[in-house]
């Protein structure tokens, strides 16, 4: 098989490695010369995942035309904001049959679209069956690294997911089926911004309990907004939601928990992110996501505390204070 990642930050690059590593011929494609450069000649990708040794079947090309020459699966690693202006740049270059698998995690703050409406935006609709999503729980260095992983790849067409499944299936990443791509993709995007809450209160020293809380009402506001959207509520309790969500808030590996953190500790979201050397997608997240609930209605009492943290100056301490100082209410 031959197979495109368009992104070669961390999450791009890792999953490039696994499908190179099945003995796929594989082709990554990035604005960044210099990453590009390092895979092509060193097999190496420094910037983002130092220290890993990437497979030879893996090759880099920094024009997209020839990147996606001949693929038989696309799969779409870019931040979220970059989404649409790569499919753009890429749309004449993919065909009617291939397999379009999005790991993006975000909602466009201009649309509030979630990444497959923006993919089925720009492309023609004879391609429109062939968009997949994968999500999960699934840190980039650990799947590079070969660390047992289980994700969910939805497709509305099953034939669709059950092809993605196989391409990525190995002895070490686990992906299920799922038909619910809506509540997959509010899953993955909306838990990064729980996460930045999750860093919030392990920074401020909170402890155990105020983390459970926070992962369990996270839940209900993301299940709420997604089921709102014609989400499956179900789907919230695997591994595109719970999953994910768990690990994103627990992990010292999360950027977006990172992020938090620093919070906590004073500093600005542009100055912790300019210190990760990555995009946190909570960031941005927190704000499509507020403004997506307010127009579907939907209460999200933590997304709300986190975009008047990052974007009104409000003290994460007092963030806090207005969360447990809100009406009370039944729990269901």
């Amino acid at each position: 098989m031959r197979a495109t990642v368009l992104g070669a930050g961390s999450w791009g690059t890792a999953l490039a490695s696994l499908l190179a590593g099945k003995g796929y011929t594989v082709t990554s494609w990035d604005k960044d010369a210099a990453v590009l450069d390092d895979i092509a000649r060193n097999h190496r990708n420094e910037r983002y995942l130092p220290g890993l040794q990437l497979p030879p079947t893996l090759h880099a090309s920094a024009e997209v035309a020839k990147a996606l020459e001949g693929a038989e699966l696309v799969v779409l690693a870019v931040p979220s904001h970059a989404v649409r202006p790569v499919v753009i740049e890429a749309k004449r270059h993919v065909h009617a049959g291939t397999p379009i698998v999005c790991v993006a995690k975000g909602i466009e703050l201009d649309t509030l679209m979630t990444m497959t409406e923006v993919i089925e935006d720009v492309l023609p609709v004879p391609l429109h069956p062939y968009l997949a999503v994968l999500s999960g729980p699934s840190f980039a260095k650990e799947v590079a690294k070969g660390l047992p992983t289980a994700v969910t790849v939805a497709a509305r067409w099953e034939r669709i997911a059950k092809q993605v499944q196989d391409a990525f299936h190995t002895k070490t990443f686990r992906p299920y089926t799922s038909g619910d791509v809506v509540g997959c993709e509010i899953g993955g995007c909306v838990k990064n911004v729980v996460a930045i809450a999750a860093g919030i209160s392990d920074g401020m020293g909170f402890g155990a309990n105020a983390m459970a809380a926070l992962v369990t009402r996270g839940l209900a506001e993301i299940t709420r907004l997604a089921v709102r959207k014609g989400a499956n509520p179900l789907t919230l309790s695997g591994l595109a939601g719970l999953g994910d969500l768990v690990l994103t808030c627990s992990s010292d590996l999360s950027r977006n928990r990172t992020v938090g953190r620093g919070l906590a500790e004073g500093k600005t979201a542009d100055a912790i992110q300019r210190e990760l050397g990555q995009v946190a997608e909570g960031v941005r997240n927190a704000r499509s996501a507020r403004e997506l609930a307010k127009r579907l209605g939907v209460e999200m009492p933590i997304t709300e505390a986190i975009y008047r943290v990052l974007y009104e100056g409000l003290a994460p301490r007092e963030a806090v204070t207005a969360l447990m100082m809100r009406e009370t209410k039944p729990e269901l």
